[in-house]
């Protein structure tokens, strides 16, 4: 499987990272904790951290669980890019079967209120400013745009 491609602003990218993890949800800490300390300290996500960090989580943790059904002998692939203008865009891969968004059950409807998981699609985007499922849904495009924000500090 081949490194998911970030088509994004190429000449004026800030950061441009391309990762391949294990599928071993033991990993994703760190994971997570390396991913944004880059996002931080490049200012990729100013003022929203917070949120392309629980995206970034549930994503990857979706890939890992479902789609390499925790086996760490698989790989998730994942590839983050950010410039100034643009924001962010975050392409998490993983080698599954795939699905469609589409058929997921509202969890905040019903009976689906008091379930234990199938919450992580929902929050990805609440959080994220626009997100595309590609590849049959075994790849997820995740965008955070650059926005005026009145946090001290961001470059702007």
């Amino acid at each position: 499987m081949a490194l998911p491609t970030c088509e994004f602003y190429a000449d004026n990218l800030k950061v441009k990272m391309d990762m391949t993890i294990p599928a071993d949800v033991n990993r994703l800490g760190g994971v997570i904790e390396g991913f944004m300390a880059i996002v931080t300290a490049m200012q990729c996500a100013c003022g929203h951290e917070m949120d392309v960090e629980l995206a970034m989580r549930e994503a990857l943790a979706n890939a890992i669980v479902h789609g390499a059904g925790n086996d760490p002998r698989r790989t998730i692939e994942c590839c983050v890019a950010c410039d100034d203008v643009h924001g962010m865009l975050v392409v998490v891969r993983d080698p599954g079967e795939g699905f469609d968004p589409q058929t997921l059950p509202n969890p905040v409807v019903g009976e689906n209120v008091f379930s234990e998981h199938g919450r992580g699609v929902f929050l990805i985007n609440q959080l994220m400013d626009r997100v595309e499922y590609k590849r049959g849904g075994t790849e997820i495009h995740m965008r955070k745009f650059r926005q005026p924000t009145n946090v001290k500090n961001c470059g702007l």
